[in-house]
């Protein structure tokens, strides 16, 4: 069976992925759960379909600590042209046609490859048009700039809602292609 690509993150209703610092602090609920539905997005059970995970580099850089700590099981591709020092057995430095690497990847035996993000990473695959499937967390609030999810001039992908989840105010929504 083919590995999935999968792009999976949180955007602000305004289509912001982090503020202009990279920051995620905006990234919380309402403190309301009377729409919360009976099946929720675990993160976690997620995270357990994965084995890859592709990020650019201003990610890296901007994630927390505890949080990249999660990964340490998994193969990291992080996606730059900068020399950087990485000194974590499973982040590897990818640069060049990422899609085409990452293409021979999804053929090989593994679990699914997680694109991360950012926006100008996560657009090249959506240029390309090989992401399988699209999961938005769409967090209650507005933040009027930062960085944007989707770039412009992108293909149309058409889409197939094949779930959602509600907890806390934010909406999981998870599309395959048609």
């Amino acid at each position: 069976m083919m590995r999935k690509i999968i792009f999976n993150l949180a955007m602000s209703v305004d289509g912001y992925i982090s503020d202009d610092d990279g920051g995620f602090e905006w990234i919380v609920g309402e403190n309301n759960n009377s729409l919360d539905t009976k099946e929720q997005f675990e993160f976690n059970k997620f995270l357990e379909t994965c084995d890859t995970i592709v990020m650019g580099r201003k990610s890296y850089e901007d994630i927390p600590k505890e949080t990249f700590d999660e990964f340490s099981d998994k193969k990291v591709y992080l996606v730059t042209n900068k020399k950087l020092s990485v000194n974590k057995d499973n982040v590897e430095i990818i640069n060049g046609d990422i899609v085409k690497k990452i293409l021979k990847l999804r053929n090989e035996e593994g679990k699914n490859i997680w694109i991360f993000g950012g926006a100008i990473l996560a657009d090249t695959f959506i240029k390309a048009d090989v992401i399988d499937e699209y999961i938005i967390g769409i967090i209650p609030c507005i933040l009027g700039n930062g960085r944007k999810l989707f770039l412009e001039n992108n293909p149309t992908i058409n889409l197939h809602l094949k779930n959602y989840s509600f907890a806390d105010g934010i909406g999981v929504l998870t599309y395959a292609k048609r």
